[in-house]
Order: structure tokens, then C-alpha cells, then sequence
């Protein structure tokens, strides 16, 4: 064995070198990079998965109402995080370049622009909450859609404080600082899981512990980020000065990415919610299933959404340095790595499919409809997802924000919305038509960035 070992440990680093070294970094860095993200990623959605799980002792009216508002809360969230984006492109390029005086107004200008942003957003829902949830719900049970209203109001609330932390997060990723990303992520995360224990297992709180707990996690998570940022961190130099004072240029910059990026997360995340009012159509139980296959679904993802975040702070600080051959190699690095992520979780978690669907205490004859739907996802992830989501990542990092935007928005609507719409309802294939068409769209998608990739115009873009 010991003669073996040496073996290994050699090939593993000759494949290493070969697939994630470059001139600009090498594959320590890309794995210092990666691994945060990846333990991050994977608690935030085991804590979904066990969040849904808690939930649903309290019934399928809150589990259906926490799913049809968490639609919602990602289509505004991911405007937040759009921006945060732009923030985490721009800083990684003037880091890439070496302008650390760049850097530091970087990081303060994405901070402000997306805690402004989401004061805003969170205050229009408020006030227009009733018009909105009968806009999108009003089919939905009585009990459904007053636990609903509760949860998104409660969801508003906590809106500027996760926007602040996901800012924050964005400009440390946009230097490569993800454990302390982790770090942050862990205590406010850790901090939600056991209030929910607490307010919704132990007291049987039902939505307004999940509400307590979210506001009262989220808060402490923009305070521990900020203080962070303040006293701990010196790769950024923020400064509540340079945060209060906007910079127009800057902002320019961190809009050109966060803005086509922001549109295409509204148009594409109203389209998911769009077919979540085709789902409600179809009753309480095809909501309940919909949301427990979800949940599932996220544990095949976990691989692909840390390498979607970690390709934008690698390939941006590339193109910092106008290093296009780096760029090109680790894209396609990053998106062969998740291919084989797929692989690996879809082996594990199949066997255990049984064990983790208990967790949800489903109605037993709803179970063949939740294996169906993640059979489904099971073949299609690993043959489409990585092109389709981590490929459009790597693309706006270069500044081809445009394009990815207004492609993924026609994929959307025309194969999503609208084929989902003739299969699910139309057609009459239910919960499954809605999900096939999802996993058309990945594969229109992938085609369109693949195309995109092979040519030279994804790179022409200038920001700093």
C-alpha cells in the first residue's frame, strides 16, 4: 500500500497541474478558492432541505406556503445578489490587475448600492403585499395563503439584512477570502438552524418561528459581516466613509455586470414564479411535491452552484490580467469538475432516496410522483446543468454580462414559461410537464453558451 500511495498522490497532481494551473494561479489557490465555497454551499442547503423538513411537521398548508413565498423571496433576493455580483467581477479584476486603492472603493461602492437597493425592494413589498399575493396565489387554500402573507412580510423585513451580507460576501469572494466567507456564512446559518429547532420544533411555532428565526439569523449575519469588515479584514480596507459616499464611475462599472445580470434575475426568476402559479393551479399537493422534489433537487447541486460562484472570482481575476488562455482553460476545467460532482451525488444519493424523502413526512402516495421527478433531474443534471449554469458565471466574469443576460431570459420564457404552461396544464402532464420543460430549457441553454464560448467576443469587453 505504501508503494501505491506515492503513485496516487502523483497522479493526482500531474491532473491537478494539467487541469488547474495556469500562468496567472495554480491549483492550490483554485482549490484554497473552491473549498469554502463548496462547505458553504453544501450547509446552506442541507439547512433548506432540513428548514422544509421542520416545516412540514406543521403541515401541508405551511409547507406549501413557505414554498410558493420562497419563489417569490428568490426572485428578490437574486437582484440583491445580482449586484453583489457586479461588485464581486469588478474587485476581482482590479485585484487581478494589482489596484488595490481600485479595490478598496470597489468593495464599498458595491456594498452601499446593493444595501440602498434592497431597502427599497423591501419596503414596495410591504406595502403592496396583499395585491401581490393575490396576483400570484389567489387560487391557493385559505390556510395556504394566510400563512403565506405572514412569511413574506416576515421575508421583507429580513430583506435588508441578507442583502448587507451577501454584499459583503460578494467584494471578500471578489478576493479570493471564501474561508471567511465560510466562516460568516456558518454562524448565521448554525444560528437559524438551532432557532428553528428551538421555535418550530421544540415550541411548535409553525411559520412565525420560521419568521423569528430568519429575521433574528439574518440580522445578527449583516453585523458579524460589517464588524468583519471594519476590524478583521486589511485585503479590502473598507471604510463606512467610502461607503456612505457613492462614486458614480465606480458604480457605472459595478452596474454595467449587476444590472443585465439583476434584469435577467427578475425576468428569470418571474418566470420560475410564473409556473409556480401553474403549480398552484394544480392544488395543494402538487405545491407540496413540487417543493419537496425541490429541496432534493438542491442536494445534486451542491458540486455545480460552489463552482458557479468560484469560476467568477478565478476567471475575472484572469481577465484582470488579460490572461485569456487561463480563462478559457479553467472554464472548461470547472464545468468538466461539476459534470463529475453530478456523477458523484447522483451514485450517493439515489440509494438513499427512501431515508431522505421520511425527513419530509410526505403523504405516501405523493412519493412515486417526488422519485419520479428526481429520476428525472438525475439524468438530465449531469448532461446539461453545468453548461447551462456555470458556463453563463464564467461569461459575465469576462464582462459578457449583456448577452448571458437576454439568453438566459428568451430560454426562459420561451421553453420554461411557455412549454412548461402546454405540458403542465394544457397537455395535461401535470407537475412533470413543468419539469421536463426546466430541463429543456438547460439543454437550449447550454447550446447557446456553448456556442458562445467557442468564439472571442465573450472576452472583448473592457471594464477597468
Amino acid at each position: 500500500m505504501n508503494l501505491i500511495r506515492p503513485n496516487v498522490k502523483q497522479k493526482i497532481v500531474f491532473l491537478l497541474n494539467k487541469y488547474f494551473t495556469g500562468n496567472s494561479i495554480d491549483y492550490k489557490q483554485i482549490i484554497g478558492i473552491i473549498i469554502p465555497i463548496f462547505v458553504d454551499q453544501a450547509f446552506i442547503i442541507l439547512m433548506s432541505l432540513l428548514n422544509t423538513a421542520m416545516i412540514s411537521s406543521s403541515g401541508i398548508a405551511a409547507v406549501s406556503a413557505v414554498s410558493m413565498v420562497d419563489t417569490l423571496n428568490i426572485f428578490l433576493i437574486n437582484v440583491f445578489v445580482a449586484v453583489a455580483t457586479g461588485g464581486t467581477v469588478i474587485v476581482a479584476q482590479y485585484k487581478g490587475r494589482g489596484n488595490q486603492e481600485m479595490v478598496s472603493k470597489a468593495a464599498s461602492q458595491a456594498i452601499s448600492a446593493v444595501a440602498i437597493l434592497s431597502v427599497l425592494i423591501s419596503t414596495f413589498v410591504i406595502v403592496f403585499h396583499m395585491p401581490t399575493l393575490n396576483l400570484l396565489f389567489g387560487n391557493a387554500d385559505a390556510e395556504v395563503f394566510n400563512n403565506a402573507k405572514i412569511f413574506l412580510i416576515g421575508s421583507c423585513i429580513s430583506y435588508p439584512f441578507i442583502a448587507i451580507f451577501q454584499a459583503v460576501s460578494g467584494v471578500l469572494r471578489g478576493v479570493a477570502e471564501t474561508k471567511a466567507c465560510l466562516g460568516l456564512s456558518l454562524i448565521m446559518n448554525i444560528t437559524y438552524l438551532c432557532l428553528n429547532i428551538v421555535l418550530i420544533s421544540i415550541l411548535d411555532m409553525g411559520v412565525i418561528g420560521l419568521v423569528i428565526s430568519m429575521v433574528l439569523a439574518r440580522i445578527l449575519g449583516m453585523v458579524i459581516s460589517l464588524i468583519y469588515l471594519l476590524k478583521y479584514n486589511h485585503t479590502l480596507g473598507f471604510k463606512i466613509r467610502n461607503a456612505l459616499r457613492l462614486n458614480w464611475s465606480i458604480l457605472k462599472k459595478i452596474m454595467f455586470i449587476g444590472i443585465p445580470f439583476a434584469a435577467e434575475q427578475m425576468f428569470f426568476n418571474g418566470g420560475k414564479l410564473l409556473t409556480q402559479t401553474f403549480i398552484v393551479q394544480l392544488g395543494t399537493i402538487a405545491i407540496t411535491v413540487n417543493a419537496i422534489s425541490g429541496s432534493i433537487s438542491l442536494l445534486f447541486q451542491i458540486g455545480g452552484n460552489a463552482l458557479s460562484i468560484a469560476v467568477v472570482t478565478v476567471v475575472g481575476q484572469c481577465i484582470g490580467r488579460r490572461n485569456m488562455e487561463d480563462a478559457r482553460k479553467f472554464i472548461k476545467s470547472f464545468i468538466g469538475l461539476s459534470t463529475l460532482f453530478f456523477v458523484i451525488v447522483t451514485i450517493i444519493i439515489l440509494p438513499l432516496f427512501p431515508l431522505i424523502v421520511k425527513l419530509f413526512s410526505p403523504p405516501e402516495d405523493i412519493v412515486p410522483s417526488i422519485l419520479a421527478l428526481t429520476l428525472l433531474i438525475s439524468v438530465a443534471q449531469p448532461l446539461l446543468w453545468s453548461l447551462s449554469f456555470i458556463m453563463p458565471s464564467a461569461l459575465r466574469a469576462a464582462g459578457d454580462s449583456k448577452y448571458t443576460s437576454i439568453s438566459s431570459l428568451l430560454s426562459m420564457w420561451a421553453f420554461r414559461v411557455i412549454l412548461g404552461y402546454v405540458l403542465g396544464i394544457t397537455l395535461g402532464f401535470g407537475i412533470m410537464g413543468v419539469w421536463v420543460a426546466m430541463v429543456a430549457e438547460w439543454g437550449v441553454r447550454a447550446l447557446i453558451f456553448g456556442l458562445r464560448f467557442k468564439g472571442d467576443r465573450w472576452y472583448a469587453h473592457k471594464l477597468i
